[in-house]
């Protein structure tokens, strides 16, 4: 690994240092400097001549700064002749542009894609996409890792859960919550819902049997936490003894934190794609899982080019 570099930008210094860890490397020296009319430079403090660069970055608020950070940054290691550039983004942000729902709308992830890379990206590294298919946005290698193992094996460790269901709070989860019940030995739940509009969602029906046992919602993120507190109570007015939500990505935008609070979850459970110092501060029930085993394995399955899909498979052996 004597020639790898990890570097952080902004968004994700906290997880990019515990990569380091798991891999026994000093984080990369580079410095973000914003101008004062929202310029950006990233300056980079260490040769990466002949490297294999690593940039750990997730494009969450403030999404476009961020997105041009992680732009700017490939660019300086290409024009400083890095072997190989990989951009490690846990969560990639426009996701949910990825067709066009209504006439005349963009496919802004496919935009995302070919941005990162014309600057210069080798490869990319996703965590749980919003939809899978956005993979094929790229013409360079683009591995979409699950977070699904690591909260399984969170939920595994958990004592007096008594019977459980989990629930996909909409028929496009239905395949994660699939998952997530095989790796846990039980049945699914679907909430069937419909969505106006962006961020408002309506809770309709539950397809399957919550009564009297605890429900584990999984879903790929959490926004506003609108559709995740209708679901939570279908699930207790349907009889559900306890709810407990999860997903990759806590994006825990506006009044969130509050919906979630006054939801009562029996427990909410989400990673560090998104840094969530803050918010662990003003909702400390919140349980925070790190990626960071998982992308540490990765980074060294691409530099010892051995079979990324035996690291993740047994990531969480006993």
């Amino acid at each position: 690994m004597k020639n790898t570099i990890v570097f952080a930008l902004s968004s994700s210094v906290g997880l990019a240092e515990d990569i380091c860890k798991e891999l026994g490397l000093e984080l990369g020296k580079c410095e973000v400097k914003h101008f004062a009319d929202g310029e950006i430079l990233v300056e980079l403090g260490e040769s990466v001549r002949g490297k294999h660069v690593y940039f750990v970055q997730s494009t969450n608020k403030p999404v476009n700064s961020n997105l041009m950070e992680i732009l700017i940054g490939i660019d300086a290691c290409k024009r400083a002749s890095a072997a190989s550039i990989t951009a490690i983004i846990p969560y990639f942000g426009y996701a949910r542009q990825d067709r066009k729902a209504k006439p005349r709308q963009p496919i802004t992830s496919k935009l995302v894609a070919s941005l990162l890379e014309r600057a210069g990206a080798d490869r990319v590294v996703t965590v749980d996409l919003h939809a899978t298919q956005i993979q094929g946005f790229f013409d360079i290698p683009a591995d979409d890792i699950t977070a699904n193992g690591l909260i399984a094996d969170y939920f595994k460790h958990q004592e007096g859960l008594g019977e459980i269901v989990v629930v996909s709070p909409d028929h496009g989860g239905a395949v994660r919550a699939r998952n997530l019940a095989n790796a846990l030995g039980a049945p699914i739940a679907i909430i069937d819902k419909r969505r106006p509009k962006p961020n408002v969602a309506e809770a309709m029906n539950l397809i399957g049997d919550v009564d009297g046992k605890t429900a584990i919602i999984i879903d790929d993120m959490v926004d506003t936490a609108g559709t995740l507190t209708a679901g939570i109570k279908m699930l207790k007015d349907k009889g559900a003894k306890a709810v407990y939500a999860s997903c990759s990505h806590g994006i825990l935008s506006g009044p969130a934190i509050d919906r979630l609070k006054a939801a009562k979850l029996a427990g909410f459970v989400c990673t560090n794609t998104i840094d969530q110092t803050e918010n662990q501060k003003i909702y400390p029930e919140m349980t925070v899982l790190s990626m960071a085993p998982l992308l540490a394995g990765l980074i060294h399955a691409v530099e010892e080019n051995s079979s990324l899909s035996e690291v993740l498979a047994h990531a969480f052996d006993d």
